[in-house]
Parts: C-alpha cells; sequence; structure tokens
C-alpha cells in the first residue's frame, strides 16, 4: 500500500523537504498586491503567513469546506470584484511555486470558500483561487438579486480566474504555465461552465458530479419531496432507503465477479422493490403499501402534469434524501424565480417552474455540446460521477457524456478531449460503500501521482499527452485504507481477474463494459 494513503494527505497533504522541517521558511512580501486592480478587482488584503510546526495555517469558513492544517509558507490574498464577489488567492513561496495556477469550486448554493482544497493543493506547490460566486452563506436572500444569480451561474468563476491570472503574474513576475479547475458538485458545474463558455481560463478541468442540467434534477427532488410531505403515510425515511439499497445490492452484488457490498455497473442490476412488501404480521424490514407505492413512483421516471415522462428515473438501488424540501429549493423558487419570500411550495408546478427556472437562471444548466472552442485550445477535461450518487444523480450525467460524443462527432473522438470516469459504490462526490478517495474535490490526494490522483491525470494528459485510461481509488475507513478499486474510462468497467487478491486494484483491469458501450 502506498505510504501516502495513510501519511501526508490526511494531515493535509504536507510533504516537507527537508529544509522545510528543519528551519520553516518565511512568506514572501506580498503586502504590495493590495489596492484596486483594475476590472473591478480590489485586493483587501495581502497577508505573508508563516505557519510553524506547532501553529499551522487554517483559517475558518462556514459550510462544508473545512481548512486542513497548512504547514508551509504562503501568501494568502483576500478580494473583491465587483463589490460583491469575494475571492481568496493563495500563492506559494516562488521557489515552491510548480508554475501552476488551480481554481477551486464550491457547491450547493456556495457562498463560502473551498479551503480544503486550496489548503492541500498549496502545499503541492500550486497557486490556488476560490471564490464565493458571488454573495456570502449569510445573505438568506441572495438569489432575489438577479446580479447574484448571475455571478453564481458563471460570472464568479470566470472573473475570481482571470484575477488570479493577473496577480500571479504580478507576485512571480511571470504567468502560470498551465492553469486547472477542480471541483464538485456545484463545483463540478463551474467547471463545465469554464469549459462551454470561457475555453481559454484553464488548460484542465476535473468536474465532479456537474448535474449538467441542474434545474431539472431540482424539479424532480422538490417534486417528490412535496408529493411525501403531502402524503405521509408513503414519506420514506433514511431507514426505508437503505433497506431498498441494500436489498437491490444484496440482489446484484457478485455479478462483476466479486461479492462485496459493491456493484461495478447499476445498469447491469434489476430488482423487484415489491419484494420489499410487509407480509401480514410484518413490521420490520419491510415497506408498507403506501411506502411501496411511493418508492416505486420515486425511482420511476418523473411524470409531468399530463403524465409524459421528464426524465428517466433512478438507476437501480440508488436512494434520495428523506423529508422536507431542502432549503436550496425552496430559496431557488422562492427567492429566484417569485422573489416571494411567502411563496407557497405547495403550488409548484412541474413543467411552469420548470421553465420559470431556466427563464430566471438560464446558465444554471451546464448542458451545452459546444466545446469545439475548449477542445482546439487543447484542453482536457475529466468528469466523474458516483454511480450511487443521491444528490445529483448519475443517469443524467452519463447522458450527457453520450451527447458531447455525438456532438464532437463521435465517442472516439470526444475522448480524445473529454473523459468520463464512472464511480462504484460512491455517493455524493465522496462516501458509500464504494473506493472513494482518488484526489477529487475535498477528497485526499496523492501529490504528483497521476494514477491515483485525478488532478494530477489531467495534468499528465495536458503536459505529456498521456490519456486516463483508469484511476486507483481507495477505500479509507477510520483515516485507514481498506481496499482499492480502479475507476476506468467510459464505457469501460473494472473487471476482476478471478485469482487475485480481490482487494487490490491490481487484481482488476478495465474493459469495455458491453451495457455501456452499447446504449
Amino acid at each position: 500500500m502506498r505510504a501516502w494513503l495513510v501519511a501526508a494527505p490526511l494531515l493535509g497533504a504536507a510533504w516537507a523537504t527537508p529544509t522545510m522541517a528543519a528551519a520553516p521558511a518565511m512568506a514572501a512580501d506580498c503586502s504590495g498586491l493590495q489596492g484596486a486592480q483594475g476590472h473591478g478587482v480590489v485586493v483587501t488584503a495581502a497577508t505573508a503567513i508563516t505557519p510553524t510546526p506547532g501553529q499551522p495555517f487554517q483559517p475558518d469558513t462556514p459550510g462544508g469546506y473545512k481548512a486542513v492544517a497548512v504547514q508551509v509558507p504562503l501568501c494568502r490574498v483576500e478580494g473583491t470584484i465587483e463589490g460583491n464577489i469575494g475571492f481568496e488567492l493563495w500563492l506559494p513561496l516562488p521557489a515552491a511555486w510548480n508554475h501552476r495556477l488551480l481554481g477551486a469550486g464550491v457547491g450547493g448554493d456556495a457562498g463560502v470558500f473551498n479551503y480544503t482544497d486550496l489548503g492541500r493543493r498549496v502545499t503541492e506547490g500550486f497557486a490556488a483561487v476560490t471564490t464565493d460566486s458571488g454573495h456570502k452563506l449569510t445573505n438568506k436572500r441572495w438569489m432575489a438579486d438577479p446580479k447574484a444569480r448571475k455571478d453564481y451561474e458563471h460570472r464568479a468563476t470566470h472573473l475570481a480566474t482571470l484575477a488570479a491570472k493577473a496577480l500571479v503574474t504580478r507576485f512571480y513576475a511571470r504567468p502560470a504555465d498551465h492553469a486547472y479547475f477542480l471541483g464538485c458538485s456545484g463545483g463540478g458545474r463551474q467547471g463545465l461552465k469554464e469549459l462551454e463558455l470561457y475555453p481559454q481560463d484553464y488548460d484542465g478541468i476535473v468536474a465532479g458530479a456537474p448535474g449538467p442540467y441542474m434545474p431539472l434534477i431540482s424539479v424532480r427532488m422538490m417534486y417528490f419531496s412535496l408529493l411525501q410531505k403531502q402524503n405521509p403515510a408513503g414519506a420514506l425515511s433514511d431507514a426505508d432507503w437503505s433497506l431498498y439499497e441494500k436489498a437491490t445490492f444484496d440482489a446484484c452484488d457478485g455479478k462483476d465477479g466479486v461479492k462485496d457490498g459493491v456493484v461495478e455497473n447499476p445498469l447491469t442490476c434489476s430488482f423487484k422493490p415489491a419484494t420489499l412488501l410487509c407480509k401480514p404480521g410484518q413490521s420490520d424490514n419491510c415497506l408498507t403499501p403506501p411506502k411501496l407505492s411511493m418508492l416505486t413512483a420515486i425511482i420511476g421516471p418523473m411524470p409531468d402534469e399530463h403524465g409524459k415522462p421528464m426524465d428517466k428515473g433512478l438507476l437501480p438501488g440508488v436512494r434520495t434524501r428523506p423529508g422536507p424540501p431542502s432549503p436550496l429549493l425552496r430559496e431557488m423558487w422562492a427567492d429566484g424565480v417569485y422573489n416571494n419570500p411567502d411563496w407557497d411550495e405547495a403550488s409548484f408546478q412541474r413543467t411552469a417552474d420548470l421553465a420559470k427556472a431556466n427563464t430566471a437562471m438560464p446558465q444554471l444548466r451546464a448542458d451545452s455540446t459546444t466545446i469545439a472552442p475548449f477542445i482546439a485550445h487543447g484542453g482536457k477535461a475529466i468528469i466523474y460521477q458516483g454511480w450511487q450518487d443521491p444528490s445529483v444523480i448519475a443517469g443524467p450525467t452519463i447522458d450527457f457524456y453520450r451527447k458531447l460524443g455525438v456532438a464532437q462527432g463521435g465517442a472516439r473522438k470526444l475522448a480524445e478531449a473529454v473523459r468520463l470516469m464512472m464511480v462504484p459504490g460512491m455517493y455524493h462526490c465522496q462516501g458509500g460503500p464504494g473506493a472513494d478517495q482518488f484526489g477529487g474535490s475535498k477528497q485526499v490526494n496523492a501529490p504528483g501521482d497521476a494514477s491515483h490522483d485525478i488532478l494530477w491525470s489531467v495534468i499528465d494528459w495536458v503536459e505529456q499527452k498521456r490519456p486516463p485510461e483508469a484511476l486507483t481509488a481507495t477505500k479509507l475507513l477510520q483515516g485507514k485504507p481498506v481496499f482499492t478499486r480502479l475507476i476506468c474510462s467510459f464505457p469501460d468497467s473494472a473487471q476482476y481477474d478471478g485469482k487475485g487478491d480481490a482487494s487490490k486494484a491490481s487484481s482488476y483491469t478495465c474493459r469495455r463494459d458491453p451495457v455501456l458501450a452499447a446504449r
């Protein structure tokens, strides 16, 4: 097992040199960066940070992007763009800079900075930038502001990238050789928007769980959450979803040659939920008739008001978020569409409100197939997606990738610039029963290792012309590696060789999956 899995990344991806360990270097003076930069960019603070062994740099931020402990000296640049777009740029010492810029995306409703990826990657030598997407998490009605919506859709990431490139050039007296982007969920969607709208911004993009047509997925979430709220007898609890998930994969586990609780390709799985119906006198480990009816409705295609399918439904065994609609969903329509904090969610209409969301936020969807300028620029992109993602479901990501292939003249042609990597057993960006650590956003990183770190894989593709055929992902339990698996480039799947240690990726090979290739 590789030492990095247990050591450096779990401590903030620190890979100290002997000189750093002996005597911490002092951060370069960067106060000269402070002030107005032009184009609406203002650096409000430029601070030299010199961590000590007993006092690492670890700033606080709300939301889910907790900072890792940074042990290397850096220049912390804080600023705004056009008044409302916040950004941070962390610059390593000139001698430690790897001559690359990294953009780190943020998910959900944003409003925070991605200190997790900044901390991990600045230690590797990246100059790294992140933006709050044009609002603060404390601003609860930001979607009512048209400018904030547009910045959230696409402008903030682009403008922060331009500002970072200019500041990098000033600080190091030379531009970055290459620029890369890493994000998942909303951050993955930001990566797709960069690829589609701003093809010159980044040479390589890693976009995880991007939800290409997020408004439609949001309609699905809203509709079925309301349906359960209106029919409490059929409302599914987390335990109900766990029962369905376990039963489905118990029935299909082993089809890939290994019975390990992970299904390599859920599309090969068939399971009849009706077998979960409670028998007379049974009350545990089963579903009542109203709950079974609700489950059947949710996993099937979502109908519009006339019964016509609006999507393809869920993949076998995929669970969803139980409970009432999430606050972000309500904000999307109450503030973004209707600008009415008292909006009655009971008035929600699938078809009409999808159309209104697309009008209010036309760039929220990231499913454009016009990516020829990015390819012509020499750009490379890797999209990754958990098969069992309960939030940004996998089916639409696969469908989008297929459409990209058609638009580029075929799957082989597309694979020269854009690849999709499906992750068996992974939930939203990480988590789930499968191996879920491979250098994605907020994940454990493997500095410089293109075979274990998806960011370095795209770097290797851009700079060394080596396309990513497979990655090795690791499952960690309490910080220790449990097993590894191969993640393959679509439409390949990992196949067990039938004789090696089933817990090691070396016992698997990536081969063309006839189910994925045929569709």
